[in-house]
């Protein structure tokens, strides 16, 4: 398989993905637009999220950080988050289990 054959959603406004499912996880690559926001929320999935390119401004159990490229936010199950692009973004995010309503 390959990223470019993959035909990407627009999961929630502003956040575009190429997802990969495997039997036991999902891996999004995500484009997301600047200003585009996800509010907070939790899941019980575990997540690690990845700064590819660009400023993502994320709250995790009530604190917030700026994150730029090469950063890496683990988020455990059932954790208050959200987030906002302050500059056009690419992520990347893994879940276990899988997203089973991203597929």
């Amino acid at each position: 398989m390959n990223l470019s054959e993959i035909q990407s959603k627009e999961i929630m406004p502003g956040y575009h993905a190429k997802m990969v499912h495997a039997e036991k996880m999902s891996w999004a690559f995500w484009d997301v637009e600047i200003g585009a926001e996800v509010p907070i929320h939790q899941h019980i999935h575990e997540q690690i999220m990845h700064v590819v390119e660009g400023t993502f401004e994320f709250t995790l159990a009530n604190t917030i950080k700026t994150y730029h490229p090469g950063d890496v936010v683990v988020i455990p199950s059932n954790t208050p988050h959200g987030g906002k692009a302050l500059t056009a973004c690419k992520l990347m995010d893994i879940f276990s289990p899988v997203r089973e309503e991203y597929k």
